[in-house]
């Protein structure tokens, strides 16, 4: 929950007496950066969690990265032809391209891999329906031959978050489906992975890949050269903010994902420190995952009422993001400052209300059924935000069954339909960032619209031509039309409310030096 004046001063004070951690002060000693949740699963095609996405960058490669300035540029491609009428695309693959196991970056591996990542992403699953022919071009180019058209290939595979094009060897991508982990962690990027150390939840290592041949253009983004600078990489997991806030002033770990926001004040005001200034795509914003599937949530009056519980001025105020951090005006669920900002469908949530959340419950004839809503205790971010939400909710008259877990172990229920006696789930507070949320294709309450193969589940059969359209369109003011009449729909149906956008800066020890300022971590090119 938020901590009080009271409580934010006992943080402090407790973080001057909290026991150093183990870790050595020497020039060499590795960088340590501290992630939000603990890392579970080692798998960025089958995990929809942000901890896995991190643990992807430094392990694995993508064919086509964002740069800064929102460009989607070459990676591991060379560069890239396309045909007069946009059907027919020839890839060709860089050289130096070699995975930790020695083995060579093949066509085939490339074609494995996409292929694995279209059965599973939202965007990546469109792409592949309208794939009529995905072939080798010898062992370093492929084709990807259209049978529609598609406005947004080199879009799809540089897709920056969650779920990431990562190229893994054939071998493997091949034999296993994409909703299962792999056994395996073989990629081709800039840190190998230390499975021998790692402790699920707590603590992964990773060493300098010395093979890896970055590009030769600046690192920008995600884009340009990936150069390890240091030698040994740890990310961990530490959940009370006393530690955290600890081990970041003493130079025991050197960045942390998300700033304690109730220290923010006083963080600021150490030399020592330097804060994040990335926004837009880059700010994060607060939702609730809905079950579809389960009664009552499978009625939209209960969605809506449920939808009218989300005061966004209430619930970042109440999570610590109130001031410049927040934005409570914000309605777009396609994230402001972004390309696709629409002001659609503010007139249904531009002002919610418990009353109004009240006269939608009493139409759908709600009857008191068991809402489980599961309450990820162990989040800084997600903790407080569901103490508002579980707040409203009851004053509005649902039945509130609060089952507060870590999030490892909701991550685990999440993926599963079971009936809400056997372990089931109806309402999940979650919060995603802009590179999510920010395309219709990727976004959470458009992109799997009867797709079938997300926990949520939603389906409204008036978005899916207007998705068709706007995949296949390439112009951007006929594209940006498109996506304002998608937010309207899916704000209508409540397929996956928001509850407000905001800033939850990066902090990392100044110096640091070369640190890209991204949206989350991006370890390569630090150098102290």
């Amino acid at each position: 929950m938020m901590l009080s004046r009271r409580q934010t001063l006992a943080a402090a004070a407790a973080a001057i007496a909290a026991p150093r951690l183990a870790f050595g002060q020497s020039q060499d000693r590795p960088l340590r950066f501290v992630v939000n949740v603990g890392l579970q699963n080692l798998d960025p095609i089958s995990s929809p969690s942000f901890v896995t996405r991190n643990f992807g960058y430094l392990v694995f490669d993508t064919l086509v990265s964002l740069d800064g300035s929102g460009r989607y540029r070459p990676q591991m491609l060379e560069g890239w032809d396309v045909s007069a009428d946009k059907l027919s695309w020839t890839f060709r693959l860089r050289d130096g391209l070699a995975f930790h196991d020695g083995a060579p970056v093949t066509s085939e591996d490339v074609i494995a891999s996409l292929k694995r990542w279209g059965a599973r992403d939202s965007i990546g699953r469109r792409l592949m329906a309208a794939t009529a022919e995905l072939v080798p071009d010898g062992p370093k180019g492929f084709k990807l031959r259209l049978s529609r058209p598609f406005g947004g290939v080199i879009e799809a595979l540089g897709k920056p978050s969650v779920h990431v094009p990562m190229i893994m060897p054939a071998r493997i991508a091949n034999a296993t489906p994409p909703t299962q982990q792999v056994s395996e962690i073989v990629g081709s990027g800039p840190y190998v992975f230390q499975r021998s150390e790692w402790v699920p939840g707590d603590k992964a290592t990773f060493r300098r890949n010395e093979k890896y041949v970055p590009r030769s253009e600046p690192a920008d983004g995600l884009a340009g050269g990936k150069i390890a600078k240091i030698d040994r990489v740890e990310m961990l997991t530490l959940p009370d903010i006393a530690v955290r806030y600890a081990a970041l002033t003493r130079g025991e770990v050197d960045y942390l994902e998300y700033a304690p926001v109730d220290l923010i004040p006083r963080m600021r005001r150490d030399r020592n420190l330097t804060f994040a200034k990335a926004s837009g795509r880059a700010e994060l914003i607060y939702a609730v995952s809905i079950n579809h599937f389960q009664p009552p949530m499978d009625n939209v009056l209960v969605r809506r009422a449920l939808q009218q519980c989300l005061d966004r001025a209430e619930v970042l105020a109440g999570a610590g993001f109130g001031g410049e951090l927040g934005r409570p005006e914000c309605t777009s669920m396609l994230m402001c400052g972004a390309p696709y900002e629409s002001n659609a469908g503010a007139d249904i949530i531009g002002n919610p209300s418990i009353d109004k959340a009240k006269a939608l419950l009493a139409e759908a004839g709600y009857k008191n059924e068991k809402i489980v809503l599961l309450h990820p205790l162990d989040s800084p971010l997600l903790n407080p935000y569901g103490s508002v939400l579980i707040d409203r909710m009851k004053r509005a008259g649902f039945n509130v069954d609060v089952q507060g877990l870590e999030w490892s172990a909701i991550a685990q229920r999440w993926v599963q339909k079971n009936q809400l006696d056997q372990g089931g789930w109806s309402v999940i507070p979650v919060v995603y960032t802009g590179f999510d949320m920010a395309d219709p294709l990727s976004n959470m309450g458009i992109g799997f619209n009867c797709t079938g193969n997300q926990p949520w589940g939603y389906c409204d059969n008036r978005i899916t031509p207007v998705l068709e359209r706007f995949e296949a369109e390439s112009d951007p003011d006929k594209r940006k039309a498109l996506a304002a009449e998608l937010q309207k729909l899916a704000t209508e149906e409540a397929t996956f409310p928001i509850a407000g956008q905001f800033r939850s800066p990066a902090v990392w020890r100044s110096e640091l030096k070369g640190v890209i300022d991204f949206g989350f971590p991006v370890i390569w090119n630090i150098e102290r």
